[in-house]
């Protein structure tokens, strides 16, 4: 039986926070058509009929993302946990991506320091290409100047304390974070092939931090609101 506990987001929040991940997962222009799509389409669902669905296809901007959440200290946290596990979804933490992230940040009025440790893990798709005409990845999440050292911990610390409290949300994670690790596959953009990525859990040092949000998803819809979760396993 599913739980009456009410949400504490609003439909208009719930929006916000779903075309801003959205924002941050077209940021960098390597999701092509169908992918886009899936992403529309899963947004959508977790909204109700009266919303208006064609308004989630537009990015949003930082100014209406904050004047839309208002006040929430948390719920922006949470948020920009959600936003950066959706820009490390496939590897690759692109610049066009860190730029989205840091103006979602400052108008938020969000602290996020362990987003600083991110930044020596960019991966800047121009200068690539200028080097390597293959496309290939030149450095992926983790790598760092100094190779002893984990430049990321900072980081997961901070992905491990998101919480759930809203199931739209919830299942939105559940279905963009894939519940085992994907295959390798090449991302394409207008019928040329931008990068390689190997299989996921290869190549993203935060993979733990994704299968761990999702799980917090799973158990917060069995758990708290009742919901069946055998379509996400």
């Amino acid at each position: 039986m599913t739980s009456i506990t009410p949400s504490p987001y609003t439909e208009a929040q719930v929006s916000a926070w779903l075309r801003g991940l959205l924002t941050i997962a077209w940021a960098d222009g390597q999701f092509d058509q169908q992918e886009q799509e899936l992403l529309a389409q899963i947004t959508s669902e977790q909204l109700v009929t009266n919303t208006n669905i064609p308004s989630l296809e537009q990015p949003i901007s930082p100014e209406e993302l904050a004047t839309t959440f208002g006040k929430d200290a948390t719920m922006a946290e949470n948020f920009m946990r959600t936003a950066t596990m959706v820009a490390l979804a496939d590897g690759i933490y692109s610049t066009t991506e860190a730029d989205v992230l840091h103006q979602f940040c400052e108008a938020l009025g969000v602290k996020a320091e362990a987003l600083e440790a991110l930044r020596l893990t960019l991966y800047d798709r121009e200068k690539s290409q200028s080097s390597h005409p293959t496309h290939e990845l030149i450095q992926t999440p983790g790598m760092s100047p100094h190779p002893h050292s984990d430049v990321l911990q900072p980081v997961r610390t901070w992905l491990d304390g998101m919480e759930m409290h809203d199931p739209r949300v919830a299942r939105f994670v559940c279905k963009m974070i894939p519940s085992q690790c994907p295959f390798e596959r090449d991302v394409k953009l207008f019928g040329h092939k931008i990068v390689h990525i190997p299989p996921l859990c290869k190549i993203n040092p935060l993979y733990e931090q994704l299968v761990g949000l999702r799980f917090r998803a799973l158990s917060y819809l069995a758990d708290v609101k009742g919901e069946d979760i055998s379509e996400y396993c």
